[in-house]
């Protein structure tokens, strides 16, 4: 059997259903092309039907991205397929992923059909696809709890229909490993044309065993794993990607597996997924939670100290993470942050060093000392301010003191238009925030907003996290400053441009209508 696991990554679908806020289509396609530099196989990236906006990211990923396989998602319904066949039809070569349910709860209960129904519907959905693709995936959803007879049937008649991967999910992340594991090897010893298609998984972590299942459905034969960055997902998760890659990594000689992935990308890929995302990663989370590669114990110091493989199963350099940070000044030139930020592993051809060193002699002029972290935020905030904005900040003025009320005067600048608007609120943020919001025709509420810090120390970049709420959709934002006011302003400016694109989406959309 071939000692190749495809890895399929399914952040952008899967992992983005969970988000409190809706990614705008520049993240999305900064987390495809972080992905790819990842080596993923196979990139899940959308459900073009589900709307205008997913249409358009996919299919800007799909023209975008060249060294991974991009796929998008649809029911077994040929309207569903069409959309997935329009927007990837940009790129040379890509996948559909069609799906049904095939449990005895879900068949009867949600779709309330009979199973032979869904099985027609399933091998319709398959052969409708091929004719757009000769790369075709076919999930059983809920395969967990399906009767072995009744998945047995499906996989074959997906198999014979055209399906060249067949997934088999555990999408309640219901089952346990060996039991996962089993249903796996039952497939293997009876389906008879398996040998035609690569079978895959897809497992929830609702029990905290989607890794572990994984992992035995792999040494029970399976050649592909569906996960995400960070393991985010619907409920509880997915699959940690970081994870089940570094075991097959770290236990190649026990599994006789290996993988594409380009291990040194791991930590920089879930930071950036982490950031865009606004999901932070918990400290112990295994491979790139901040406790990940530290030791505190007396006996574990003394450990690492006389041998790192001691308590080190891997290295942090492994995964991209830098065991020394480096101190940088207003004195130090532009060769020295060209050198730092190839050494944190990106390429030149990834930033733009006048403008990232202009950054950095601000930044180092304000607090004297800039680490490896404080590099990396603002290259983190050169890449949003790529993207095309309707609304800038210009200037922000604020004073607030021992009173009841805070004051804000803001200069704010729309399309080629600007306003110049003060108001009064309970605090420096309150008044910023009433200011832009009066000068902007958006009816939008706050409904998540937090500070946290991310450079070193007490002088280190803030960063503003803020989830607003406008027509019933939630939209995240963020800003980086030294100055958490600013930060603020930023994050708020960050949403409302991201709701201008979706009120001209909703634009088009209309129009194409009449």
């Amino acid at each position: 059997m071939d000692n190749q696991v495809v890895i399929f990554d399914t952040t952008l679908r899967d992992g983005e259903q969970a988000l409190n806020a809706s990614l705008s289509v520049h993240e999305k396609l900064q987390i495809a092309l972080a992905i790819e530099r990842l080596g993923v196989d196979v990139m899940e990236v959308g459900f073009p039907v589900s709307s205008p906006g997913d249409f358009e990211s996919v299919q800007k990923i799909a023209q975008t991205v060249k060294n991974s396989r991009v796929c998008a998602l649809a029911r077994a319904v040929e309207g569903d397929i069409q959309a997935c066949a329009d927007a990837l039809k940009v790129a040379d070569h890509f996948r559909i992923h069609t799906f049904i349910s095939t449990s005895d709860v879900h068949v009867q209960q949600k779709l309330k059909k009979d199973f032979s129904d869904v099985e027609a519907m399933a091998i319709n959905a398959v052969k409708f696809a091929r004719k757009f693709t000769d790369d075709v995936e076919f999930s059983c959803e809920d395969a967990g709890r399906t009767p072995i007879d009744n998945l047995c049937r499906m996989v074959e008649n997906a198999i014979k229909a055209g399906a060249t991967t067949v997934n088999i999910p555990d999408t309640v992340g219901y089952t346990i490993p060996n039991e996962f594991g089993g249903i796996i090897t039952n497939l293997f010893n009876r389906v008879p044309n398996i040998d035609q298609a690569i079978i895959s998984v897809h497992c929830h972590n609702d029990l905290g065993l989607a890794v572990a299942n994984s992992m035995s459905a792999v040494q029970a034969g399976a050649r592909q794993i569906e996960c995400t960055i960070n393991g985010i997902g619907e409920r509880a998760g997915n699959c940690s990607l970081e994870e089940v890659a570094m075991i097959m990594k770290t236990r190649h000689e026990f599994l006789g597996v290996k993988t594409n992935i380009n291990h040194q990308e791991i930590a920089r890929t879930s930071k950036l997924v982490s950031d865009l995302c606004n999901m932070p990663v918990q400290l112990n989370k295994a491979i790139v939670g901040g406790n990940a590669f530290s030791h505190s114990s007396g006996i574990h110091q003394d450990g690492m100290l006389k041998a790192s493989n001691t308590y080190e199963i891997m290295t942090p350099e492994s995964v991209g993470i830098a065991k020394t940070k480096l101190n940088l000044t207003s004195r130090s030139g532009r060769h020295v942050i060209k050198h730092r930020m190839e050494s944190l592993g990106y390429q030149e051809n990834e930033f733009n060093l006048e403008e990232l060193y202009t950054d950095f002699l601000e930044l180092a002029d304000k607090k004297g000392q800039v680490f490896d972290d404080d590099l990396e935020a603002l290259h983190f905030n050169l890449q949003q301010q790529d993207a095309k904005d309707y609304y800038h900040l210009d200037t922000l003025n604020v004073q607030c003191g021992g009173g009841d009320f805070a004051t804000a005067s803001i200069k704010l600048l729309s399309g080629e238009n600007s306003q110049i608007v003060s108001e009064t609120g309970n605090g420096p943020v309150d008044c910023l925030y009433r200011a832009i919001k009066k000068a902007v025709d958006i009816d939008f509420e706050v409904a998540d907003y937090k500070i946290s810090n991310k450079g070193e120390g007490e002088d280190g970049l803030g960063k503003a996290d803020l989830v607003v709420t406008w027509q019933g959709r939630n939209f995240h934002g963020y800003g980086l400053a030294t100055d958490v006011i600013e930060a603020s302003g930023q994050a708020l400016i960050h949403t409302l441009n991201s709701i201008h694109r979706a009120q001209k989406i909703a634009a088009i959309k209309q129009d194409s209508k009449k």
